[in-house]
């Protein structure tokens, strides 16, 4: 038996079949949810056998995992180097545009080269699935560089508490993973004037949109108080 052989199971490369299931993993999981999908389906889908996705993922939740490990670095780090940029304005108001840019475009970008919204109907789910805590992923993966986008809008608004800086940085997160996991009904009830699919527009409507909702926050307050 060929050494190139050596890496084939049931006729498969070994090699070449990690991507392959991570793809199919990230459909079904976007499509049924991780209870909603089972190692056997990923196996079909991926046209591999089932011992492959034991073997280079261990488990389900392994290739969960994998799917979310796999997409965040480059997110990560464009989303830091958008935040640095923030940090060198001395404008308040634009450093919190920036800020809100740093975290909606590496996501609204990637739907848009990807031409589809798979990951980001996945993490819609994450976020809000309640078993979400068990698995670990958004804690370990994402909550890291949340607490670095929470530094840098204290920053920017340092007469807000912590409870008005988390809902600033839940607003954000909220419309941006609404936008990424739109699956058309956005398109559908602007009779096609707004489409998720055109990061551009996106990006500058709800920057526009969660800018001004934030600073008008501190507005409200002051009139409250008036009241």
């Amino acid at each position: 038996m060929s050494k190139k052989e050596n890496y084939k199971v049931s006729g498969v490369d070994v090699r070449d079949a990690k991507d392959k299931i991570i793809h199919a993993a990230e459909e079904l999981f976007a499509r049924d949810g991780f209870n909603g999908t089972s190692v056997r389906q990923i196996a079909l889908k991926a046209g591999v056998p089932v011992t492959l996705v034991s073997y280079h993922f261990n488990s389900k939740l392994g290739v969960y995992r994998a799917i979310f490990e796999a997409r965040t670095p480059a997110i990560v780090e464009q989303r830091k180097a958008g935040l640095l940029l923030a940090s060198l304005e001395d404008d308040p108001r634009r450093m919190l545009d920036l800020i809100i840019k740093a975290v909606l475009v590496p996501m609204l970008k990637l739907r848009a080269e990807e031409g589809n919204c798979l990951f980001g109907m996945l993490l819609a789910r994450e976020i809000n699935d309640p078993q979400s805590v068990e698995r670990g992923i958004i804690k370990d993966i994402f909550d890291p560089v949340a607490k670095l986008v929470m530094e840098h809008l204290r920053v920017a608004l340092p007469e807000y508490d912590d409870a008005k800086i988390t809902w600033a940085y839940q607003s954000i997160v909220g419309i941006m993973s609404c936008v990424m996991g739109d699956a058309g009904r956005i398109k559908s009830l602007s009779n096609g004037a707004a489409d998720a699919d055109d990061a551009n527009a996106a990006i500058r409507h709800l920057s526009a949109l969660l800018l001004n909702g934030i600073v008008g926050l501190s507005k409200l307050d002051r009139g409250n108080n008036k009241a």
